[in-house]
């Protein structure tokens, strides 16, 4: 994990690029390690510090469980290929090209359709502090109440960023969610949060709410050192290991 430790306020835009993509590939490796993915549907992307318009992902095709760094591509601010080979995720391009360009201050969006966080954006409702990890979205976090479940435009992808404005998180309608960060751990780690903050809400039907005062507490404590990238790198500690493997 050496390149972890490198800061980025440090990092060569070489350096800083690597981190980047390395952590792509564990982050779509953490995605396959709780069974998301199988059919192909979702991404991450991370910002390139030098081309700051254009964004590496994986390629189309390739089982997220294998996700290397040499399966990752760069694409452009049109959405055409401009490093690596393989087939692009139009949809990826369509979503998060918009939002990176919205958000200066995020380096990553994840998004992947899952078991509760789909069903619970169905119901289009908010996160409530019900639980610790619920404390990481609230107040922070949007919805796109939308009908466009099948987003086939950077228009759409717009949209999606105008509802997003500067939180962390966004509950797509009847699609499932998305998080934002200002590295690729962070959005990462955060997805797994926001997972398991959409199981608590669809199994505790009648939850009680903690106070808003009580939930401002736990978020800032949670979120001072950084809820999500602590979660990544547990994530890898635990499924993958040798991080590594995917260079």
């Amino acid at each position: 994990m050496a390149s972890a430790a490198i800061r980025s306020e440090d990092a060569t835009t070489e350096e800083l690029r690597a981190k980047r993509k390395r952590a792509v590939a564990l982050g779509y490796r953490i995605l396959a390690a709780q069974r998301w993915g199988d059919l192909g549907d979702g991404h991450i992307s991370a910002r390139d510090p030098e081309r700051t318009d254009c964004f590496w992902m994986l390629r189309y095709g390739v089982s997220y469980h294998a996700a290397t760094v040499a399966d990752l591509v760069l694409v452009d601010a049109d959405g055409k290929l401009a490093e690596g080979e393989g087939v692009i995720n139009r949809a990826a391009y369509y979503i998060h090209h918009p939002i990176l360009m919205a958000r200066p201050d995020a380096v990553s969006a994840t998004h992947v359709h899952t078991g509760w966080g789909t069903p619970f954006s169905a119901e289009v409702r908010p996160i409530l502090p019900i639980s610790q990890e619920s404390c990481i979205f609230f107040e922070d976090h949007a919805i796109f109440d939308d009908e466009e479940v099948q987003v086939q435009s950077t228009e759409g992808g717009r949209r999606i960023a105008q509802a997003l404005g500067d939180t962390r998180a966004i509950i797509l309608r009847n699609h499932g969610l998305l998080t934002v960060g200002p590295n690729v751990e962070e959005a990462v780690g955060s997805f797994v949060h926001m997972e398991r903050v959409a199981e608590v809400h669809m199994k505790a039907r009648d939850a009680r709410p903690i106070s808003d005062e009580a939930a401002r507490f736990a978020q800032a404590d949670l979120v001072s050192h950084g809820a999500g990238k602590v979660a990544f790198w547990a994530l890898v500690a635990r499924h993958i290991g040798d991080a590594s493997v995917v260079d």
